[in-house]
């Protein structure tokens, strides 16, 4: 009975650090060499697009990769478990900045093909700065997944609860700041849209008055608009013939050139 119980006990205590040593159960989809390997394939395709929607000449072209960047962005935070984060990137950026670029392309009738002026002589010094700003990233990126580890056995850091609580006790002043700031951003942009009322619809000119006509002694013009006894016409004296231009004052002290009849015969 001694060696059957001393057996036993040692069966239960050998069964019970298998169980403590026993590895957890996997979390997630992918286990974590599959998610590594999603994560660096759709890295590749983010940086490709990124690459052509900064090397196109095409606006438009440029605007439907960006959506692509964009949207691998969104990937990659779902990949690390913030999927508030990624919902947020999708709705904002892809949703919202694209959308807004295609319609300032469509309002401001934008070339849609290669445009030469969507080329810039900087170019070798936007490379220069793109690869020391990718440089400085890669290597905060990596000497980040080399020290820092995720415990995926409690709320991920990323998740819609965890960001929410942190952003409304935490952050609620610059959250509130930023949402004035956008507030002004909307506002201003209402402003600008709207068209400036021309002053001369405003003040309300009268009717403008016909042109002079043909009298009966001829082609008079009048250089302005004083009453001589016909407005823009001739001067009637009974007397047919050729018309003469004289320049005369009229009434109201406005010079003209008044359609005088000349000698001729009564008939």
């Amino acid at each position: 009975m001694t060696l059957a119980a001393a057996v036993g006990h040692l069966a239960a205590a050998s069964s019970t650090a298998a169980s403590s040593h026993a590895a957890p159960a996997p979390h997630g989809f992918l286990s974590p060499t599959g998610v590594e390997i999603a994560f660096l394939l759709v890295g590749l395709v983010t940086f490709g697009a990124a690459v052509v929607t900064v090397t196109t000449r095409q606006l438009v072209h440029a605007a439907l990769w960006l959506v692509v960047a964009l949207g691998g962005l969104a990937v990659e935070y779902l990949l690390l478990t913030a999927e508030f984060i990624a919902w947020v990137q999708v709705l904002i950026y892809v949703g919202a900045v694209v959308v807004l670029i295609l319609f300032g392309l469509m309002l401001t009738r934008a070339p849609i093909g290669r445009s030469p002026d969507a080329d810039s002589g900087n170019r070798w010094a936007a490379l220069a700065v793109a690869a020391a700003a990718a440089a400085s990233l890669v290597w905060v990126v990596v000497d980040a997944f080399r020290t820092t580890w995720i415990d995926l056995d409690g709320p991920a850091a990323g998740s819609t609860a965890v960001t929410g609580a942190s952003l409304f006790q935490n952050w609620v002043l610059p959250f509130e700041a930023l949402s004035v700031l956008l507030l002004a951003a909307l506002v201003g942009a209402i402003v600008l849209s709207r068209k400036a009322q021309p002053a001369a619809a405003t003040a309300g000119s009268g009717p403008t008055r016909p042109d002079a006509a043909n009298g009966p002694g001829g082609n008079g013009k009048t250089g302005g608009n004083g009453k001589t006894g016909e407005t823009g016409g001739n001067v009637e004296t009974g007397k047919t013939g050729k018309s003469r231009e004289i320049g005369k004052t009229d009434k109201v002290g406005k010079a003209g050139k008044v359609g005088k009849a000349g000698k001729g015969d009564d008939r």
